[in-house]
């Protein structure tokens, strides 16, 4: 193992520490993600505990297990426990009908009642934010625990296959194509589920709407706290794994400590996820890859800039198009913006710099966009981040947020493989990162000119103006 592979230090300045004795599995997009969620689901034995924030009503699982309630529902029928912590806008009555936020209104806590649904919520405001985490538990404090971690959403979208072949609404009478979205959960077993586990009782216990009408389900009484672990799970395999969070100051109070684990005063926040991810790039010798939904961050373009004077090779996957919110930011607030942009653009300069999107041919002459929602980096073929932090400023300071890094070179360099192929569309044809890299680049940079001349991609990746980015 060379050295890079041995200086990538955890985050110092979280509720969680780095745990041994962990088992990992990278769960790359939505199918095999929710794939493996529900049969989990459909395996617990004591509960099964999850944080959402997004929630599409027209949604269902692969296998014809139906939506969400109907699989927790299920379960529930077996005697599990089933809580839910959803995210809900502060103002109720601004919620239209089609809004992806299960937020508890009229409509919805009749439609629980009406089926006389058996599980527990609990709703969370983060006025002006979001309360972002997408996490999975099941069997708390149990031999069986295990968790997801990731930032997939309860979106038809999501469930874009493997490869993101095109799909259709032929089947249900629409002419039209699917959104394609491409994103990833980790799935953990060992050690670090206890701090998911003390994430969600820190979280379920203080959640902003518990004392409000309408702000449990059924009701208060039901709804009840829930004690925090007092020991570790047992050892499940030999990856290191840390959890880490974005928790804004003022939130939540406390300093219950996670078995094994310093106390943290959590009522001053929690900005690990950007501690460990700044501190990896700031290690890292060779590579790093990066696919995220918002990557304007300045601390990490700042730190990647460093990286890239190093010579290391970086790569950061985004949406081709971003989101319109972010293309208004930048036009109407160019003050605020350039600096990011800047730095963007900094780390364009570098022939070691690549900035891609994916797409790929729709038939008809059309192009189908797919939508990089992912929040994950690789450092070195050797540690990972996959969570549900956006790299920027509000994901790293404000909005809450989870990640779980692991430190495993064989699961590491397996996860780079599988997505370089899936992007590519070839089969790895190297097995050293930084001759993967320049191959990846060489590719992108090819396809932005079969891009803009109409004539047909080789694979999904090409690569975008770091100048024009956003605009």
């Amino acid at each position: 193992m060379s050295a890079s592979k041995l200086n990538i230090p955890p985050a110092t300045g979280g509720a969680y520490p780095q745990r041994p004795g962990n088992q990992v599995r990278p769960l790359i997009d939505g199918p095999a993600a929710f794939t493996r969620i529900a049969e989990a689901v459909e395996t617990a034995q004591h509960s099964v505990w999850l944080t959402l924030a997004f929630h599409e009503a027209e949604f269902r699982f692969p296998g014809n297990r139906g939506s969400l309630f109907d699989l927790l529902a299920a379960a529930a029928q077996r005697g599990v426990d089933i809580r839910g912590l959803f995210w809900r806008e502060p103002d109720l009555e601004s919620l239209v009908s089609d809004s992806q936020i299960f937020a508890g209104t009229t409509a919805e806590l009749e439609m629980l009642r009406e089926r006389d649904w058996q599980g527990k919520i609990r709703w969370d405001v983060l006025p002006g934010f979001c309360h972002h985490q997408k996490s999975w538990l099941v069997d708390a404090g149990h031999p069986t625990e295990r968790a997801f971690v990731g930032g997939i959403n309860l979106d038809r979208g999501s469930l874009s296959p493997r490869g993101h072949e095109v799909r259709s609404h032929v089947e249900s009478g629409v002419a039209d194509l699917y959104a394609e979205i491409h994103d990833l959960y980790l799935e953990v077993s060992g050690p670090a589920t206890t701090d998911v586990f003390h994430n969600f009782v820190q979280r379920w216990n203080q959640a902003s709407e518990r004392e409000q009408p309408g702000g449990c389900f059924p009701d208060a009484a039901t709804a009840t706290d829930l004690d925090y672990p007092t020991q570790l799970a047992a050892p499940q395999g030999t990856v290191d794994v840390q959890i880490t969070r974005t928790v804004m100051p003022g939130i939540y109070q406390g300093t219950e400590n996670a078995p094994g684990a310093l106390a943290y005063d959590i009522a001053a926040g929690e900005s690990s996820v950007r501690e460990q991810v700044l501190t990896a790039v700031a290690a890292a010798q060779r590579t790093i890859y990066i696919e995220n939904q918002i990557f304007l961050s300045k601390g990490l373009l700042r730190a990647l800039h460093e990286a890239l004077q190093r010579k290391v090779q970086v790569i950061a996957v985004v949406p081709r198009i971003p989101m319109k919110e972010l293309i208004e930011y930048r036009r109407h607030a160019p003050e605020a913006t350039a600096p990011i942009f800047e730095l963007l653009d900094a780390c364009g300069t570098h022939p070691h710099f690549t900035l891609a999107g994916l797409a790929r041919e729709a038939g008809g002459n059309r192009r189908l966009d797919i939508y990089v929602h992912a929040k994950m980096m690789l450092v070195d073929d050797a540690w990972a981040t996959i969570g549900s932090t956006n790299f920027m400023g509000r994901s790293f300071f404000q909005e809450t947020e989870m990640n779980a890094s692991f430190w495993c070179p064989k699961t590491v360099k397996k996860m780079r493989e599988d997505l370089f192929e899936e992007h590519l569309q070839e089969q790895p044809g190297c097995t050293d990162d930084r001759e993967a890299y320049e191959r990846f680049a060489t590719i992108a940079r090819e396809n932005a000119g079969r891009f803009a001349n109409r004539r047909p991609l080789h694979g999904l990746a090409h690569a975008l103006d770091t100048k024009t980015y956003c605009t």
